[in-house]
């Protein structure tokens, strides 16, 4: 099968995204976001991570458009950025499930 073409400036797009995905305290905060808008205090409380180390991993995962960030009165409200970030997750997600095929 032969390489799809893919441009280098996505390359590294792409593979930015796994490596920031690689955290598993930020691979966690961005499953909590798929489950719908949540504010920094109720991400911490279901990662079991501090509000200033949830905001500094939604900064890092923000600048990659993974999650978007709503402004509501004092507070910002988090969600994952689009459907395709659900569908790369939920389709890794499936994929770990399966049964390996030996």
């Amino acid at each position: 099968m032969a390489e799809p073409h893919i441009a280098e400036a996505d390359i590294s797009i792409i593979a930015e995204t796994f490596r920031l995905l690689g955290d598993p305290t930020r691979l966690r905060i961005l499953l909590v976001c798929l489950d719908g808008p949540r504010s920094v205090g109720e991400i911490a409380q279901t990662v079991d991570a501090s509000q200033s180390l949830v905001s500094h991993h939604l900064r890092l995962l923000r600048a990659a458009r993974l999650v978007v960030g709503t402004r509501k009165a004092k507070q910002v409200i988090y969600e994952a950025a689009d459907e395709h970030i659900r569908h790369m997750l939920t389709d890794m997600i499936a994929h770990s499930a399966e049964e390996p095929d030996h």
